[in-house]
């Protein structure tokens, strides 16, 4: 049995193809590990838009992070 926690997903751009997703997979046969989904397609931006998106991906792995963190603080991974 597995047990999948999302820690933090984000769209980096207004097309629905363009998430990341950072998740926390707990099996009962093998120890946890975090899975990072990127977008299928790459995600083509304006120079201008960059800075943006750049901060959404960072924003995003510091929010998965912290999260992370406190789910190790409650239970043992």
């Amino acid at each position: 049995m597995s047990k999948v926690t999302e820690l933090a997903t984000a769209q980096l751009t207004p097309s629905p193809h363009n998430v990341l997703t950072i998740e926390l997979l707990e099996a009962d046969d093998m120890p946890a590990v975090v899975i990072v989904t990127w977008p299928l397609k790459p995600t083509v931006l304006h120079p201008r838009r960059f800075p943006d998106a750049a901060a959404t991906a960072v924003k995003l792995f510091a929010e998965a992070a912290t999260t992370l963190a406190g789910i190790k603080a409650s239970r043992l991974l």
